[in-house]
């Protein structure tokens, strides 16, 4: 098995449109939830979410271009060029053999399908734009991505709704260390912040009103967010020999499924996933100096998750920093673990664990130190973020910092 490392990122999100921007804004407890701005939004109950603001897509792309991008597939595109410029890599013709994408999204094109349900329905046009199809499919993030970078190994998308990100870098590990490819370039993005997205979401009575308060006693649910991250996944020695900063290793991998109930959480399938996770890297859960928890802010998952740790990590949990940036950011969904894994790099390279803001109450049913409200310094060396998703799919990555 190779050794599997992390040698660039690139973000835009509602904290920043890259990863410095972002980093300051977690250290700093930012928090990105404010009023939406979408198309009627005075139909909808839900009027708060994590809008990226500021972003103009005709500064990044041509305009013979943009036609065939929702803003799914924008977000990545501009994480993607991030990532590739940190890492300094040269994709040759030899390279793009050994090197791929695969990327997580819960909806896709949501935006175009929105906007053209709208016109086929509401609007009565008999005629769509020609481009739809290519918009709205799933993988097209990961196609513009390949193309653009010349990327010819493996490349597809995994969608498993809110782990589709964790699943799909989780895959990308696998790839790497066994020698399927050298390179892939990997993460998640989502755009739902339109009409019936929100509506849709409305209707499980699980969204927040207000803000998100993770493992806050008076939580009122989540509040969802739009963004992504990408992340160039390099075998160690590839990355040496070019002599590539290295970010971080990435340990482990685990992954389950509750076989449940397919929205209410369940204990056993996160203790697993985690438990395999910690396994695969070869680390025992006192080693463990922060995670990033999948913490919606729900009263189910921020219960459940905080029994299921409490299992894999027993005492060690009183003295366990965890952490929802969700606070933050919101919930991307599809790319929120990817973006969440930035704040697992800047704990691991810059000693910074980012809180949980919004937290107002202590919870004996959850978490003991939520890292409440303000960022902390701390010396990590290993690092855990947990993606639990609707329909009992988990999936946990664990990172250590190089050496």
């Amino acid at each position: 098995m190779r050794r599997v490392v992390i040698t660039g990122a690139g973000t835009l999100n509602a904290l920043g449109h890259d990863v410095a921007s972002t980093f300051a804004a977690l250290r700093a407890g930012q928090c990105g939830i404010g009023p939406l701005t979408c198309r009627d939004v005075d139909r909808l109950s839900v009027r708060v979410g994590a809008e990226i603001h500021g972003f103009d897509p005709e500064q990044h792309f041509a305009r013979n271009i943009l036609p065939l991008l929702d803003r799914f597939a924008q977000i990545a595109l501009v994480a993607a060029r991030q990532a590739v410029a940190q890492s300094g890599l040269q994709v040759d013709d030899a390279l793009g053999l050994r090197a791929g994408v695969i990327m997580g999204t819960a909806g896709g094109g949501n935006l175009t399908v929105d906007d053209n349900y709208r016109a086929v329905y509401a609007d009565g046009k008999n005629r769509v734009h020609p481009f739809v199809v290519p918009r709205l499919m799933h993988n097209a993030a990961t196609s513009h991505i390949s193309m653009e970078f010349g990327l010819k190994g493996p490349a597809f998308t995994v969608s498993t709704a809110c782990a589709s990100a964790n699943h799909a870098m989780g895959q990308a590990f696998q790839m790497v260390r066994t020698g399927v490819a050298d390179v892939i370039l990997t993460g998640g993005s989502d755009a739902m912040l339109g009409f019936g997205g929100i509506k849709a979401w409305e209707g499980l009575r699980v969204m927040a009103r207000d803000t998100c308060r993770p493992f806050s006693r008076d939580r009122s649910g989540m509040v969802q967010g739009e963004g992504g991250a990408v992340f160039v996944f390099e075998d160690l020695e590839h990355a040496r020999a070019r002599g590539a900063h290295i970010l971080a290793e990435v340990a482990g991998f685990g992954l389950s499924a509750d076989a449940g109930d397919i929205v209410m959480p369940d204990v056993d399938g996160p203790v697993r996933a985690m438990r395999a996770a910690l396994s695969d890297a070869g680390v025992a859960p006192e080693d463990v100096g922060y995670v990033n928890a999948h913490g919606t802010g729900t009263a189910a998952n921020d219960r459940v998750e905080s029994q299921a740790l409490r299992i894999v990590m027993g005492s060690h949990l009183d003295r366990l920093p965890v952490s929802s940036t969700k606070s933050m950011h919101g919930h991307i969904i599809g790319g929120t673990s990817a973006v969440e894994l930035l704040a697992c790099l800047m704990a691991l390279n810059d000693d910074v664990i980012a809180p949980t803001i919004n937290h107002t109450e202590f919870d004996a049913d959850c978490v003991p130190d939520p890292v409440a409200n303000k960022a902390r310094h701390a010396s990590v060396d290993v690092v855990v973020s947990n993606a639990f998703a609707f329909g009992g799919l988990n999936a946990v990555l664990v990172l250590r910092k190089f050496a």
